[in-house]
């Protein structure tokens, strides 16, 4: 399975803004939090998972995140081609990131917020991967 953005919208009017995404699918989501980097020098990565699959959204301002699919765990420099999506919040648009990826996640904007997902409870398996970001 290849990684996809779920497109969102929004809709204004004289009453406000609705945004909104019809097309996201949350029934496998078990675990819901957010991510706030420090500044938008500072790149979160490389992290993922072989089994557990994620969902973004930025809920404020916009993010880079950047996925490469892991080929061999054990030897992470013999990987896929990074693949990056622009996360903003006008949008709600859902990233859905397959198990089997790693990601670095960058802020474009100051005080920008993520919300991550997962279809697995915090502690259910152990299946978190950490790599340093000159593995790319």
């Amino acid at each position: 399975m290849e990684p996809r953005l779920i497109k969102g919208s929004a809709h204004t009017d004289e009453r406000g803004c609705i945004t909104y995404n019809n097309d996201f699918n949350a029934s496998s989501v078990k675990r819901i939090y957010f991510i706030e980097n420090k500044s938008i020098d500072f790149q979160r990565g490389w992290q993922g998972h072989k089994i557990e699959q994620r969902w973004f959204t930025a809920t404020n301002g916009s993010f880079e995140v950047t996925l490469i699919k892991i080929k061999d765990w054990e030897n992470p420099k013999s990987t896929g081609f990074p693949i990056s999506f622009i996360l903003e919040h006008s949008t709600m648009d859902v990233l859905h990131v397959p198990a089997g990826y790693i990601s670095r996640i960058q802020a474009l904007i100051e005080n920008s917020k993520l919300m991550a997902m997962s279809d697995y409870t915090l502690g259910e398996i152990q299946d978190e991967y950490r790599f340093p970001l000159e593995i790319v």
